[in-house]
């Protein structure tokens, strides 16, 4: 019972935690943007010349005329319903312009968190077992040669050995279909990924290698356990925990990564419309997906902390420790 109340009041301070951040972040997303000096209603008549009726209407229409705290709370009220605003350049709704962008960001970090858990694992399960050896060194070097790299830096050389090897293979332009889709997503995914898998290897290898060196292995290894039931049946399974922990924030930073690969590689996904929405001061939009981004990451992280907990109760109490 204590145990059950002690992983509940760990995950309601979970959930509140998550909303306070979201509130704060909102915050500093709303006022932020309010401290240049471009006009919005500039940006609304793209440069054209008005009368001061018309813009007075604009600012009306648009809610500019309100004290900026009315402006934020009638943007937040938004948000809760659902409601982005709308569009200075376009005057369309904000989501219409979002809606269709996410179908390709979040495809793209799919297939780059796939990625990531099918290669970093076994690395780091091939470096603890062959921890000081020839493999171990090799899959060490790359990581951290992995890890070091920006991945605009790693996309823009990939762009630049393709084009000049392989010429055939498509990876700008428009697609159509899954399988479109899959083709021309698979090398920005794995451009996103490399320093992330390199970071998940990392993870499992000291996890691991700690883990092989502990009693109940030594004891399971005294038992006749075979070697292979050791390492993924015991080793392993300890380093689980650990590795979604670390991987929760990797991932939802992923979306950050995203935007510039996309520029690399033409994708019209969210980070195009974020760097043009900059570039033309359209506030609405950078708000909205500056806001999803990171709704996006805290939630994932909240619930991967909250099914950890669920799991493994010493984190409710906070006893457990996965350095």
């Amino acid at each position: 019972m204590k145990r059950a109340k002690s992983t509940a009041r760990y995950i309601v301070g979970k959930l509140i935690g998550f909303a306070v951040t979201l509130f704060a972040v909102s915050l500093l997303i709303f006022f932020l943007e309010r401290l240049s000096n471009v006009d919005p209603v500039a940006v609304i008549l793209g440069g054209k010349r008005a009368s001061d009726e018309t813009i007075a209407a604009l600012r009306e229409k648009f809610g500019l005329n309100l004290p900026i705290w009315r402006q934020y709370f009638n943007w937040l009220g938004g948000l809760l319903r659902g409601d982005f605003g709308t569009d200075f350049r376009y005057q369309q709704p904000v989501w219409s312009l979002i809606a269709p962008r996410l179908g390709v960001t979040l495809p793209l970090i799919a297939a780059a968190s796939v990625i990531t858990v099918l290669i970093s694992v076994p690395i780091g399960v091939v470096c603890a077992v062959k921890q000081g050896k020839a493999a171990d060194a090799a899959l060490s070097a790359f990581c951290l040669a992995a890890v070091s790299c920006p991945s605009f830096f790693v996309s823009m050389m990939a762009v630049a050995i393709l084009s000049s090897v392989a010429p055939q293979i498509s990876f700008t332009g428009t697609f159509s279909g899954f399988s479109g889709m899959m083709e021309r997503l698979l090398i920005p995914a794995v451009c996103i990924s490399l320093g992330m898998l390199a970071l998940g290897a990392r993870v499992i290898r000291s996890k691991m290698i700690s883990e092989l060196d502990s009693d109940y292995v030594l004891f399971a290894r005294a038992g006749g356990l075979s070697e292979r039931k050791v390492v993924f049946g015991k080793a392993l399974r300890s380093c689980i925990i650990p590795y979604a922990s670390v991987m929760s924030i990797q991932i939802g930073s992923l979306l950050v990564g995203a935007v510039a690969v996309e520029e690399v590689f033409s994708l019209q996904g969210l980070g195009s419309l974020l760097i043009s929405s900059i570039q033309g001061s359209n506030y609405p939009v950078t708000q909205a997906i500056t806001m999803i981004t990171v709704f996006f990451f805290l939630l994932l992280t909240t619930a991967v902390d909250i099914i950890i907990a669920a799991v493994d109760p010493r984190v409710g109490k906070g006893d457990a420790s996965y350095d």
